[in-house]
């Protein structure tokens, strides 16, 4: 008996989504999106974002609406029609520096400071090569945060 209660439970907590969740990122897909307080559009905007392609973890779904945090641990819930699987990542590091290639030893690029969007465009190991602006070059994974 007691083995029937324990399994109905595990069953209805991964069933809504509390055991089997995984966090993952996505992007904006728009210039000017919404960050709402519930899953609904009935719900008040707490933040209006200004930015493609910004990086933002996904925590939970509701119907079409995602639960996202973003860098500041904001957090909030998105229609997924704003929402892009593009790759795009923010510096976390206080000065990175893009490569050439992907070793330290290759020729440095530019420094970028924390909190530049760049977008990705594939990784390899402990670096992912990325754009920004003009540059493109590689960086250590360790200093991104988003969709890598």
């Amino acid at each position: 008996m007691i083995k029937v209660i324990i399994l109905t439970f595990i069953l209805m907590f991964t069933s809504v989504g509390f055991l089997s969740s995984e966090e993952y990122f996505l992007t904006l897909r728009f210039n000017n999106v919404n960050l709402r307080q519930g899953p609904s559009f009935d719900y008040p905007v707490k933040i209006f974002y200004k930015k493609k392609y910004l990086p933002l973890q996904i925590q939970d779904t509701s119907g079409n609406f995602r639960k996202v945090k973003d860098h500041e641990n904001n957090t909030g819930w998105i229609h997924r029609s704003q929402l892009s699987k593009k790759k795009a990542a923010l510096v976390s590091g206080k000065k990175v520096v893009i490569f050439k290639s992907n070793t330290i030893f290759s020729e440095p690029l530019v420094v970028l400071e924390k909190g530049r969007l760049c977008l990705v465009s594939k990784c390899k190991k402990d670096w992912c090569k990325i754009k920004v602006d003009k540059y493109l070059g590689w960086v250590k994974k360790k200093n991104l945060w988003g969709n890598i």
